[in-house]
């Protein structure tokens, strides 16, 4: 089954996360932006990271769904003193105002989904290479 990968948020959209998250092979694509909620599809290369960020009122859901990797996060942005190795199937939930990076420390990407309460990326955001997202004048 093909996937329609582009955002089409603030309509009813039924999908399999899972495997759209596995084919997923870019740096970031958002898949559903709403007044409240936000999708996001992630693919990490082994070595990079997502890069040390903070969302000002904005809680965060991650879902690793292939890989492992290294979740820091902390309540400033040179204090990330909570630390622990992720894999597949595990959740992380970033609280609002919180500095936080996740780093792939394994052979495969790290592929996961994010959920971010409320948007974080302009609609239809798409990068696909992390140097996209580090270049682009929408964000942070």
């Amino acid at each position: 089954m093909a996937y329609d990968y582009s955002d089409r948020g603030k309509q009813p959209v039924v999908d399999n996360i899972e495997r759209m998250t596995l084919e997923n092979d870019n740096f970031r694509r958002t898949i559903w932006t709403g007044n409240k909620l936000q999708v996001t599809l992630m693919a990490i290369e082994p070595g990079d990271d997502i890069g040390l960020e903070v969302h000002e009122g904005i809680d965060q859901f991650l879902r690793i769904e292939q890989g492992q990797g290294l979740c820091q996060m902390g309540p400033e942005k040179d204090k990330l003193d909570f630390e622990e190795e992720i894999q597949e199937d595990d959740a992380i939930y970033v609280p609002a105002d919180f500095w936080h990076n996740i780093t792939n420390t394994g052979e495969e990407p790290l592929k996961l989904y994010t959920i971010y309460a409320g948007p974080d990326h302009v609609k239809g955001t798409v990068h696909k290479t992390h140097d996209d997202a580090q270049n682009d004048p929408n964000e942070q």
